[in-house]
């Protein structure tokens, strides 16, 4: 078992404040993503389950041991640093087995592992051949194949494929999917990649200023946001934010529209641009740009003098200076606090 227990967690550097007090369960073999802009605390939070980092207050524990007291290699973690830190004087197969001999394993033993680990990365064929004569995608499965070759509890992943080209990139996170899933390590991956988060994580933790705001399935974090910040963070392009009016209980007026709502004091409209569609009564958006898509275009407009987006169909013709008029799923509006920034219910 390699489960991951995060216990009041806070990292301070001088009087700056990285991590505010972080709880955070990850489940054993759970693919685990943090993700958030820079500098919101989630490599600090890496950082200090790998003990590269020592934590100002609060307690790590992994498979039931508690180890914020002990050194890197007593954790039984492997890691994969976002340059791949291959060595190039060496061949694929020593790279591989570069940490199975620091734990002076017997040869066949070594040599198992590095077979084993170069089938599952599709380099078996690359194993006599030097790091530096490799591409950025071959040297990634090389830094994936080694990490994996320690037979891990746990494996940790900075930012593994910021290096490689979108194409690559997608192959990749295919790849690292099933191989992580086949053998079943529990993982902690850092991005501020969103679709890398939505398509890789079993649950994604996101970020901001030290905080974990949401941690949920992916499906969860983007249909139902538990904060205004992850509806603005998440989704490409991110939520719409319009300010509501009270017109009595559960009732709310939003640009002229009147919208059943949440019994609160204050209240913010928030609506996800597909989950929009032209129709004869709606919110009136005066279309600024109008940008295809493929099947889809995305309009940027203004609703009430707010930037406001829609993703419709391409079939539709739509032009700069007209008006649209939008209407809103129903079951796809949110609410939030204007105070809080908390989700409505």
């Amino acid at each position: 078992m390699a489960e991951i227990v995060i216990k009041g967690v806070a990292k301070r550097f001088g009087a700056f404040t990285a991590l505010h007090s972080v709880d955070l369960t990850i489940a054993d073999q759970e693919f685990m993503v943090l993700l958030g802009a820079s500098g919101c605390g989630k490599t600090t939070l890496l950082r200090i389950i790998a003990g590269l980092e020592t934590p100002s207050e609060g307690e790590v524990w992994i498979g039931g041991r508690r180890v914020d007291h002990l050194p890197p290699r007593e954790r039984g973690i492997a890691m994969v640093f976002q340059n791949y830190a291959v060595f190039p004087h060496l061949t694929v197969f020593e790279n591989i087995a570069f940490g199975l001999r620091m734990a002076k394993l017997p040869q066949a033993e070594v040599d198992r592992r590095v077979t084993r680990t170069a089938e599952l990365m599709h380099i078996e064929q690359l194993l006599k051949r030097y790091s530096g004569e490799l591409s950025g995608g071959q040297r990634q499965r090389v830094a994936v194949a080694r990490a994996l070759a320690m037979e891990p509890d746990v494996i940790l992943m900075d930012e593994p494929l910021s290096n490689l080209d979108a194409l690559l990139r997608l192959e990749m996170r295919a790849e690292l999917k099933g191989v992580l899933a086949e053998s079943k390590t529990t993982t902690i991956y850092v991005t501020h990649d969103q679709v890398e988060a939505m398509s890789l994580a079993d649950r994604i933790s996101v970020m901001n200023g030290g905080y974990i705001v949401q941690a949920d399935r992916p499906t969860e974090v983007y249909r139902n946001p538990a904060a205004r910040f992850v509806g603005s963070f998440i989704g490409n392009p991110p939520m719409n934010f319009l300010p509501a009016k009270a017109e009595g209980a559960g009732r709310w007026q939003v640009a002229g529209l009147g919208f059943d709502g949440p019994n609160a004091r204050a209240a913010e409209f928030a609506i996800r641009p597909e989950d929009l569609h032209p129709a004869e009564s709606g919110l009136r958006a005066e279309v600024r740009v109008v940008e295809p898509l493929g099947p889809h275009v995305l309009v940027t407009a203004q609703v009430a003098g707010q930037p406001f987006r829609a993703i419709v169909e391409s079939d539709r013709q739509i032009a700069p200076g007209e008006t649209l008029t939008l209407a809103p799923i129903p079951d796809r509006i949110r609410w939030f606090d204007p105070e809080t920034q908390k989700a409505l219910p």
